[in-house]
């Protein structure tokens, strides 16, 4: 009996997209109305990128003569980069596809890493199958990719690896999809090498130990919840738009007798009740009047400062606590305040970690064209045109809260968030700054500019401050 032919990579145009290619070797991707630009290229390298449409095999990248080659390779790369590939695995271009790949963040490329017959593989514990429409996919929140799987005896084969399972063993199942995509995943952190430990075991060997402080539900949660891990829609998009009505502002009133409870409102308002009052959104800031150092420190101090330092419960161990202005799950404090700087007079522009306990800013090396990213696209999240004089990225030490909880650490650190960015409003008003909380954070974009790994210290929410240009309140 014919062995099937070994199943490869290819690369082709994602859904949607298409090649305007045009006789001066212009050539555009169109998607959604839109076309972007990629240059001018050799009459060679535009008719290979008509392959692009069925799939032009990865292997042939480094096959292809040195001109040519050199133009599609940039070509791809760039396509790549603004999300505009996908990756397919089959046994020949004209065959059923077995796995459709498609990235999940800018940078991902498929690898595939060297696999022996005696090498034990075993699923993640973060990888998961699901249906997406009439698909099966296959992923995880540590992947640069998610898997759509079309051939479901691969479904059936990857279940199998639940338990370590010898690549020699899976030859013989009927749906072994070939090495090539045992490694793919590999290089996905979908599935691992092990040495057949226990569970236990397992959870220690499948990455460093601040993974291990990591349940499923929270490490997937926050990735598909913030920007940089994920290809799916993000922020405001009305998604239920035309599909039902939008729930009203106020509830509607239970029924029955009320208690009107406004003959008991003292009508002199306390201080802290006309600062919650004043407290609002602001989004346009007066440039011409930057926040001062001065202010900044005083903002810092009231809202984020360790205030007093304790041993006194040994739930944490050596860690101690270290409490601050705001409540914080158990006392952790795991929140760190980090500030890329447009404009504040007495500061340079820079990028700093805020040292709540020595009430200091340390300045973290990081390129100009990356605070310029961070600032531009909070003011895009906000809504103006204008960036903010100071963004504030709340970023939260994971293992902190994690260590303690389970099944609710994720929860508790997202609700310190909340009273955190409460209090960073109060302070604001009491100053006379303007401040704006905001929803989307890229935790990838943080991780490359600090060097931290998304799953030890990432961002959890932002806040942005500055001298307000107006006094219209907005929320």
């Amino acid at each position: 009996m014919r062995r099937a032919e070994p199943a490869a990579v290819s690369i082709r145009l994602g859904r949607r997209v298409a090649l305007d290619l045009r006789a001066n070797g212009e050539i555009l991707a169109g998607l959604d109305g839109y076309s972007i630009s990629f240059g001018v290229f050799s009459a060679a390298a535009v008719r290979r990128a008509q392959n692009l449409y069925s799939g032009l095999p990865l292997a042939s990248l480094a096959s292809e003569s040195r001109s040519t080659g050199k133009e599609i390779n940039l070509l791809v790369r760039r396509l790549a980069r603004l999300g505009l590939l996908e990756y397919r695995l089959g046994r020949s271009p004209v065959d059923q596809d077995l796995v459709v790949i498609e990235p999940q963040s800018p940078d991902y490329w498929p690898q595939t890493p060297r696999l022996g017959d005696a090498d034990a593989l075993v699923l993640s514990r973060f990888a998961y199958m699901r249906r997406r429409g009439d698909e099966m996919v296959l992923e995880s929140p540590r992947a640069g990719a998610l898997f759509k799987i079309c051939d479901p005896t691969i479904a059936a084969a990857i279940t199998t690896l639940a338990t370590p399972t010898q690549i020699k063993q899976l030859r013989g199942h009927a749906g072994f999809p070939g090495i090539a995509f045992l490694a793919l995943l590999v290089d996905c952190q979908i599935i691992f090498k092990t040495d057949g430990s226990s569970d236990g075991g397992r959870r220690a060997a499948e990455g460093d130990h601040n993974l291990v402080l990591w349940d499923f539900h929270d490490l997937l949660f926050h990735a598909r919840s913030t920007e940089g891990r994920h290809a799916n829609p993000l922020g405001g998009v009305y998604p239920y738009a035309g599909v039902i009505p939008p729930l009203p502002a106020v509830r509607p009133s239970w029924p029955g007798k009320k208690i009107d409870l406004r003959k008991f409102s003292s009508e002199a308002i306390s201080p802290i009740a006309t600062l919650l009052r004043e407290r609002h959104s602001t989004r346009s800031f007066d440039d011409q009047r930057p926040v001062t150092l001065a202010e900044l420190s005083r903002f810092l101090d009231g809202a984020a400062r360790v205030l007093s330092r304790s041993r006194s419960k040994p739930d944490l161990d050596d860690g101690g606590y270290a409490v601050r202005p705001y409540p914080s799950a158990g006392a952790g404090y795991e929140l760190e305040l980090y500030l890329s700087v447009g404009k504040c007079d007495g500061l340079a522009k820079g990028f700093y970690h805020y040292d709540a306990g020595a009430h200091m800013l340390a300045p973290v090396s990081v390129p100009t064209n990356e605070i310029e990213t961070l600032l531009t696209s909070a003011a895009g999240a906000m809504g103006s045109l204008a960036a903010p004089q100071i963004l504030i990225t709340i970023a939260a030490r994971f293992g902190r809260i994690s260590w303690k909880y389970s099944s609710i650490a994720y929860s508790l650190i997202l609700k310190d968030v909340g009273v955190l960015t409460q209090t960073l409003y109060l302070m604001a008003a009491d100053i006379g700054l303007g401040g704006c909380a905001i929803g989307i954070a890229n935790i990838d974009q943080f991780a490359k500019i600090t060097g931290l790994e998304f799953h030890i210290e990432g961002p959890v929410g932002q806040f942005a401050i500055g001298r307000p240009a107006n006094s219209e309140a907005s929320d």
